[in-house]
């Protein structure tokens, strides 16, 4: 460990950020991702016995990448060295990949070589590690924020488990601060901190936006600056304020602020306010709302209320989600804002989901007859000579225009009108194709 080692002392030193100084030092200590290194996680048990192969940790600022490196340093007996792929070059690696296999031939050792944001390796850089991954001689650790699958040699990302951390929740940030205020040691527990629970923990927890090294610096800034009297330093919402440059919105991600604000925000897309929308979707951003839960409610929001009138509102909807997905906050909010005028000023049908809801009130209520005879499977021969299966069905390509009128259901439900597209946007064109299609037969609202 021995790269570490200089790292440790800093943690230990006063003047090291607080960040720096929590860092876990055992798994017990590491907060979230539960889902990679809980109890009976392969991880978990993958760096409990010290049985590691090549794999790449992928996820937002703050989630625990570094940290559950420098756990596994701590727990294993290999040596673990560290590149930051920002400053290092091929030279670099080329010097540790040396002494790696001068250990393995001459004192049976592994090498683990941690490489921070190894998506700043260009190819030929990622490509020097490969044959000594596939040899052996290295096991890889690779941090990212970027999606591995895009931004990693795919070689070397075939060679490696990808695990990807997730934003902590809010529970884990207030255990995290909790677990700094009380040690003595590496924490503030040698200050008697006053942190208001309802107002400036709930702010510092939404600013954190689930990055524990935000909240952390950011506390340790208040509690320096804080005034002390008796003894106390108490550290209020106006001085959390006052350090991140943000204004405490009165939100709360899990009360009747979150479904409100939410709620807002639909109903002034639905409403084709692109104005209202826009407000509302900042308002949300800037209070710490989680992006991928508003990027979904955008898909739902483009199927649900624009649906068919324009279909490419659910393209742009979904796109955004993806890049929030993708590149993160503060850039995903140009593609969601993008995605909110685009849902807000398109033209509006809700005919999809009334389609849905007469389909399922007839699957539920009427009889469930057969499937017709000609519309059943015969692509067994014996199913269409024996059994009569597709006899009578009229293959749409045989007739010009490729379309052909014959009856799709069975008879008890042959006049149920479901889909009835209104005259908004694309769907007039929908309604046009039907009503041309099927004159005479189905009856297309409104007429």
């Amino acid at each position: 460990m021995e790269l570490f080692d200089q790292e440790a002392a800093a943690r230990q030193a006063a003047d090291a950020p607080l960040a720096s100084r929590m860092r876990p030092r055992t798994l017990d200590e590491f907060v979230g991702q539960s889902h990679l290194v809980g109890p009976g996680r392969v991880l978990r048990r993958s760096i409990e016995r010290d049985e590691l192969s090549s794999l790449i940790l992928y996820g937002p600022p703050g989630t625990g990448k570094t940290s559950l490196a420098h756990v596994i340093a701590v727990a294993t007996k290999s040596v673990v060295e560290r590149v930051n792929a920002v400053t290092a070059g091929v030279a670099d690696l080329k010097q540790v990949i040396a002494r790696a296999v001068d250990r393995r031939r001459f004192h049976g050792q592994r090498t683990i070589l941690f490489i921070d944001e190894i998506h700043r390796f260009n190819k030929a850089q990622q490509d020097v590690l490969l044959p000594h991954v596939e040899e052996g001689t290295l096991v890889l650790i690779g941090a990212t924020t970027e999606n591995p699958f895009f931004e990693v040699n795919a070689t070397l990302v075939s060679r490696s488990r990808v695990y990807r951390l997730e934003p902590l929740t809010d529970d884990d940030v207030r255990a995290i601060i909790a677990r700094a205020l009380a040690d003595p040691e590496r924490g503030l527990g040698r200050y008697r901190v006053a942190l208001d629970e309802e107002a400036a923990l709930a702010h510092l927890v939404a600013v954190s936006s689930g990055d524990a090294r935000i909240a952390l610096n950011t506390l340790e800034l208040a509690v320096v600056g804080a005034p002390e009297a008796q003894g106390v330093r108490t550290v209020t919402v106006q001085m959390i304020e006052e350090v991140t440059q943000r204004r405490a919105l009165g939100y709360d991600r899990a009360g009747d602020a979150h479904y409100d604000h939410i709620s807002a925000f639909i109903k002034s897309m639905r409403g084709s306010d692109p104005d209202a929308a826009v407000y509302w979707l900042m308002r949300m951003l800037e209070a710490g709302e989680d992006p991928r839960y508003i990027a979904r409610r955008m898909v739902i929001h483009a199927a649900e209320d624009v649906g068919l009138a324009d279909p490419l509102a659910l393209v742009v909807a979904t796109s955004a989600a993806h890049a929030v997905e993708f590149v993160g906050l503060p850039e995903a909010q140009i593609p969601m804002t993008e995605a909110a005028i685009y849902i807000a000023t398109a033209p509006k049908s809700n005919a999809v989901v009334r389609a849905i809801g007469a389909a399922r009130r007839d699957v539920g209520g009427e009889r469930a007859d057969p499937v017709p005879v000609h519309l059943r499977d015969s692509s067994h021969p014996q199913a269409q000579r024996q059994l009569g299966y597709g006899a009578g069905y009229k293959y749409a390509h045989d007739y010009p225009g490729g379309f052909v009128p014959q009856q799709y259901v069975p008879d008890n439900v042959k006049d149920h009108l479901y889909y009835e597209p209104t005259e908004h946007g694309f769907e007039a064109e929908i309604r046009e194709r039907l009503r041309r299609w099927w004159a005479g037969i189905k009856r297309y609202r409104p007429e």
